[in-house]
């Protein structure tokens, strides 16, 4: 069959009966005896073979007839070598079933699937049918994946926040959400600590996302009990020893405050977030935010010394905002009633 160059139709059809072929190829080369070669039995199959020519004549009057002629010509050429071989398989006749895969696999341009199954039984009919392989073009690489859409240029988000009272704005919790309510789910973030160290909780404020997980963990030579009654996120650690470790899942937003039911003046915040989008204010007040994308927000900064979040709009560009300022209020003092693990007053006498 004569064989005209032509751009490569994309048969999804002729695919799937070439792999079932194949994959039938594959069982009968598990079934066929690893000793025979070249048998002369015929194949099991009744049916008459189509020939080699193409069966339906194609009239070839203008340009476009004679790519489509040569398409089809290419696509029955891959059908017979790949059915010949499979026959011949079949009929135990291994060196032909060589020579057509391996004719096959020399073809230009063969599909990257096709090339993965018919090599290696291709290398097996060649190893039961004898003979010398000839030399094969490499085989055919994957089809590049499709470039996927570009990501949304981000930025980031800078400024600093002022106030917090006697404490100062370090600590300072700030996180964004999208006006138009099409903010991201956030990923929980991982290896989260409380140190408890000289009986003080270690960081002080810890920010994190829902469904964080967060190991309390005691490095004083005496026990702790770390719990919190803040509510749906309030838990009860329990005695635990120096060296050991509590993990509580924070699956709700909000400031959760942390208290030791040992030691009083332990006083510590978790803060969590429901963006991906947060970040803390240092010492200073400064805060950075990376990765936002352009769009209009709502800013919330939470402060222990505060008794409200804060609330203001920032625009973020494709080069982020600069410059933001957030103010906090000092207008919640020091609590001076710290409650035990069951909301009641500690007894003062007590010394704890």
């Amino acid at each position: 069959m004569r064989h005209v160059p032509g751009n490569r139709l994309c048969p999804t059809r002729l695919t799937i009966l070439i792999a079932a072929l194949t994959l039938a190829g594959a069982a009968g080369a598990d079934a066929a005896p690893s000793g025979a070669k070249d048998a002369t039995s015929t194949s099991t199959s009744t049916s008459p073979w189509l020939g080699e020519d193409l069966p339906l004549p194609l009239a070839v009057r203008t340009p476009a007839d004679l790519a489509v002629k040569g398409v089809a010509e290419r696509q029955y050429l891959i059908f017979n070598l790949l059915t010949a071989g499979k026959l011949a398989w079949d009929a135990g006749k291994f060196s032909v079933a060589a020579e057509k895969w391996e004719t096959l696999l020399r073809l230009p341009r063969l599909d990257a699937e096709l090339d993965q199954v018919i090599r290696p039984l291709a290398a097996l009919a060649r190893a039961r049918g004898g003979g010398t392989a000839p030399s094969l073009p490499p085989p055919t690489p994957p089809a590049p994946a499709p470039a996927s859409a570009p990501s949304a240029q981000t930025g980031s988000v800078t400024g600093t926040v002022s106030g917090g009272g006697t404490l100062g704005p370090g600590g300072a919790v700030v996180w964004l959400k999208r006006t138009d309510g099409k903010t991201p789910h956030a990923t929980p973030a991982r290896n989260k600590v409380v140190h408890q160290v000289n009986k003080t909780f270690v960081p002080r404020v810890l920010a994190v996302t829902v469904g964080t997980k967060v190991d309390f963990k005691n490095q004083d030579d005496l026990f702790h009990n770390v719990f919190s009654l803040s509510r749906p996120n309030d838990f009860d650690a329990g005695l635990y020893k120096g060296g050991d470790s509590y993990t509580r899942t924070f699956s709700a937003p909000g400031p959760v405050q942390i208290l030791c039911n040992i030691h009083a003046s332990m006083i510590g915040y978790v803060v969590v977030v429901d963006t991906p989008y947060y970040g803390q204010a240092d010492a200073s007040g400064a805060f950075s935010i990376r990765g936002v994308p352009a769009g209009e927000y709502e800013s919330s900064a939470w402060h222990e010394g505060s008794s409200k979040v804060a609330h203001s709009k920032v625009v973020v560009t494709a080069d982020g905002a600069r410059g933001v300022v957030l103010h906090v209020a000092g207008d919640r003092n020091r609590p001076t009633l710290i409650p035990d693990k069951y909301g009641k007053p500690r007894q003062a006498q007590l010394g704890y």
